[in-house]
């Protein structure tokens, strides 16, 4: 008696080969070669009857029947693992893996205080952990969890809140010395300001702000312009050549080292949002729960 599902592997070969682009990606992100991955999907073909892919020399495209043969089976591989991650932290020691993108920001000075009880505790759990800034989509890239900060789109997604993080100014010294003080907020345009591009926009971030009890959003303009990592203004400002907004957690360590003082502090104060966020429609494992738990303070 023949196994019904004997051919899963050939099916997983064309979900990867549609999801990379190419057999010679698909190859690398399976350890093989593209000419194996060529006769796994031409053996999947026959079985169903149907012409799955368009193969020409400089592309690969889905033709219908594939379409719909590739969301079915991304949703049947959904269920598959939806059963793994409820069995996962089934036991009395919590096991499984957490896949979870950070940005730089969060990463480097908030995250690592918060994951040590939480590996300390539940060493068996695997966290794979990527830090950028770019937003990653969590459904088509496998991400159990991911760490937003400010406000959150009407994506869908679900979020939880993990704290609300003050902003400040701050700038070296030795700028403060050579340019003074600004005493208002229209004062900053006669100073070096570092403005930051944000990926998500391609805009400058606004600077967010208080003066005389209103919120005030006003955008920085200057010679020295930062895309991709946020932690870049902060370096150019310690190094003399101006003035940049950041979290309130990374400026505070700064201040009380000498290394920066904080500008314009009455116009300071005002917030923004980090969440952590997971798709609704994905079971989270245990591990993942513990892990949203761990992060948000909660008891574990």
């Amino acid at each position: 008696m023949s196994r019904r599902f004997d051919h899963l592997g050939d099916v997983e070969t064309f979900v990867t080969v549609v999801e990379k682009g190419s057999m010679t990606a698909g190859a690398v992100a399976l350890a093989t070669t593209p000419s194996v991955l060529s006769r796994a999907i031409t053996r999947l073909e026959a079985r169903l009857g149907v012409q799955l892919l368009r193969r020409t020399t400089r592309r690969l495209s889905l033709t219908e029947q594939g379409r719909l043969y590739l969301e079915q089976s991304r949703a049947a591989f959904a269920l598959i693992d939806d059963a793994e991650r409820a069995m996962q932290g089934q036991g009395d020691e919590l096991t499984g893996s957490v896949r979870l993108s950070v940005p730089t920001t969060y990463a480097h000075h908030r995250l690592p205080a918060l994951l040590q009880p939480f590996c300390t505790r539940h060493p068996q759990v695997r966290v794979e952990l990527n830090i950028t800034n770019r937003n990653v989509d969590l459904v088509a890239e496998g991400y159990d969890l991911a760490i937003r900060m400010g406000p959150l789109p009407d994506s869908g997604l679900v979020g939880r809140q993990l704290e609300d993080a003050p902003m400040c100014l701050l700038a070296a010294p030795d700028y403060v010395a050579r340019a003074g003080m600004p005493a208002r907020i229209g004062d900053l345009a006669q100073h070096a300001c570092l403005p930051f591009v944000m990926p998500s926009t391609g805009r400058v971030a606004p600077w967010i702000l208080q003066e005389d009890g209103r919120d005030v959003d006003w955008t920085p303009h200057g010679s020295l312009q930062v895309s991709d990592d946020v932690l870049g203004v902060v370096a150019l400002a310690l190094s003399g050549l101006g003035i940049c907004q950041t979290y309130d957690f990374i400026a505070r360590p700064l201040f009380a080292q000498g290394r920066a003082v904080e500008v314009l502090a009455p116009a300071c104060g005002r917030s923004r949002p980090v969440s952590v966020i997971y798709a609704p429609h994905r079971r989270l494992s245990s591990a993942s729960r513990a892990l949203i738990d761990a992060l948000a303070g909660a008891p574990a």
